[in-house]
């Protein structure tokens, strides 16, 4: 019932964010006043994504380390890892070939009567951090308290592997330090609950400044893109649903949806992945997910599976593309997806990612860089899909690789066996 009524005051908070941030644009329509305006409105929600962000390193450092303890030896953790990363790989790439194939077949940039930006025009964005030699030299940290202060997901997993294996491996000597990090992800997740509770004033307050500085007419203007956007990730959701469906039959997956629609809609409304993470921990939990598995995936899901991400990306590489009147043959798109197989993965903590990946890619295929300028403005309506969409298919893939190690428990199985999960044997 929380839960439920936490969720219809998320949608309360947007509709009043939408009709606030309206009446501020029709009100101060100087862009300066405006920009001024929105920078206080927006406070509430930036302290709200500082409060996110606070919570994030130790929340999946101690759940990840617990996690690892759990599944008990380095062959667990090698073959539960392997299972996920091979879900995220089939995962990135039908996201990627769906967004291919859902721009060719609507062509949102075909006839666009905008404006281009110049071809000089200058983006803000800096592309070249994210070969392939970065990436890799990036995923060690060189200090695992710098990578906690950064809040680098994929750092904090890459030590956390190595603790939590370093811990497992002492066995009955590490059980009292396990104990102690259990604690402290039981403290982080009552935290989380409160900082929960501010969810439907920060949705009010970001989505009101947006609309005060974008006005609403700049969902008119890119109407077209944006439920064209929205087609293709609906695509997206349904074929994810189908694969959910397939694994857990119609009630599975309709009680799956249930448990996440909160951190879909938290997701989706404050445009973050991030504020959502800690509410999918815990219900996927509720759903039969055995901590040790959704300790451990769901956080490389987090650096690997960012599915709504990968769709953009190919979509918004080839609208902008189309916007240019420039062709790209079958093979230049399909040399395009094998490179953003590569270059989206290191997404995880890069501030607006997913337009430094599609930066990177244009100025690699001779596309002017100042294309991104048409999208930037809206950049905000699109990241709230985004992020939703990663939620769904972060919990699609921790249920999958639950299931697939035998591990996925039915709600009469968890009550069954409430005092098992809970023993120090486990």
């Amino acid at each position: 019932m929380a839960g439920s009524r936490l969720t219809t005051m998320i949608f309360v908070g947007m509709l009043l964010g939408i009709a606030v941030g309206y009446a501020c644009s029709i009100t101060w329509p100087d862009p300066q006043t405006a920009k001024e305006i929105a920078g206080y409105i927006a406070l509430v929600s930036d302290v709200f994504l500082r409060l996110i962000k606070m919570i994030i390193a130790p929340l999946v450092f101690s759940t990840l380390v617990v996690g690892i303890a759990h599944l008990g030896d380095t062959a667990s953790v090698g073959r539960v890892g392997g299972k996920a990363l091979l879900w995220f790989v089939g995962a990135s790439f039908c996201s990627l070939m769906l967004g291919l194939i859902m721009v060719n077949l609507m062509q949102p940039g075909h006839n666009l009567n905008l404006p281009l930006p110049d071809a000089g025009a200058g983006t803000g964005l800096k592309a070249a951090s994210l070969s392939l030699k970065e990436f890799v030299t990036h995923l060690v940290p060189k200090s695992a308290v710098e990578a906690m202060a950064n809040n680098e997901i994929l750092q904090i997993v890459v030590f956390s592997i190595f603790f939590g294996v370093g811990l497992a491996a002492l066995g009955e000597k590490g059980r009292l330090l396990a104990q102690g990090i259990e604690g402290v992800a039981d403290v982080m997740l009552k935290v989380t609950g409160y900082v929960m509770m501010f969810a439907p004033v920060a949705v009010f307050a970001a989505i009101a400044a947006t609309i005060t500085t974008q006005g609403i007419g700049v969902l008119i203007t890119y109407g077209k893109f944006l439920v064209e956007f929205y087609i293709g990730l609906g695509v997206l959701w349904v074929l994810l649903m189908g694969v959910g469906f397939l694994m857990l039959g119609a009630g599975g997956i309709a009680r799956l949806f249930n448990l996440i629609k909160e951190p879909f809609v938290l997701a989706f409304s404050t445009a973050s992945s991030e504020a959502a993470y800690p509410k999918m921990l815990t219900n996927l939990e509720k759903f039969g997910v055995p901590n040790r598995i959704t300790s451990f995936v769901l956080p490389m899901g987090y650096s690997f599976n960012l599915d709504g991400s990968m769709m953009y990306c190919t979509f918004a590489v080839m609208f902008i593309a189309q916007a240019y009147n420039i062709p790209l043959s079958w093979g230049q798109q399909l040399t395009m997806l094998l490179l953003l197989m590569v270059t989206s993965k290191g997404m995880a903590g890069v501030p607006r990612a997913s337009l430094v990946v599609i930066s990177a890619t244009l100025s690699h295929f001779n596309i002017p860089e100042a294309g991104l300028l048409l999208i930037i403005g809206i950049d905000q309506f699109l990241d709230m899909g985004r992020s939703a969409t990663n939620v769904l298919g972060n919990s699609v893939a921790t249920v999958a690789v639950a299931k697939w190690e035998g591990q996925l428990s039915t709600t009469d199985q968890r009550l069954d066996h409430v005092g098992t999960v809970a023993s120090p044997a486990e």
